[in-house]
């Protein structure tokens, strides 16, 4: 968004701001959710993995249309990457929350057993249901 008082002929910036990284760690969080490795995402977007982790960092900007292929191959709708942008938890608490769904996503991935998977994921569903 610029600001009213802003010059709209000026260059318009490429470096990441507080949105682009909250965006980039929705599609992180998606990415691994679904057990996708960054060289696998950056593959299916066609782009270099550099180019997938700096997205995922926020150091660099993703276009509407790059976002939108993303959001294809992640499987969620555009919206998904900026929900919770405006909420009510604090970007501390987010940003905790995400690292821990992350770890939780890496290593539910990593359990060779199934039926422990099963069994883990029964428990998630009890829990989260009280």
């Amino acid at each position: 968004m610029v600001p009213l008082d802003e010059d709209l002929n000026s260059r318009p910036t490429t470096k990441g701001t507080d949105v682009d990284r909250y965006v980039g760690g929705r599609i992180r969080e998606r990415r691994v959710m679904l057990g996708l490795s960054q060289q696998q995402m950056a593959h299916l977007i066609g782009v270099t993995y550099q180019q997938a982790h700096k997205y995922e960092r926020g150091i660099n900007r993703i276009s509407a249309g790059r976002l939108f292929e993303i959001a294809r191959v992640l499987r969620v709708p555009v919206s998904y990457f900026f929900d919770g942008l405006e909420g009510n938890g604090s970007e501390d608490d987010l940003s905790i929350r995400q690292r821990m769904c992350l770890e939780l996503a890496r290593n539910f991935t990593q359990i060779p057993n199934e039926r422990h998977r099963e069994a883990l994921s029964q428990l998630a569903r009890v829990l989260a249901a009280k």
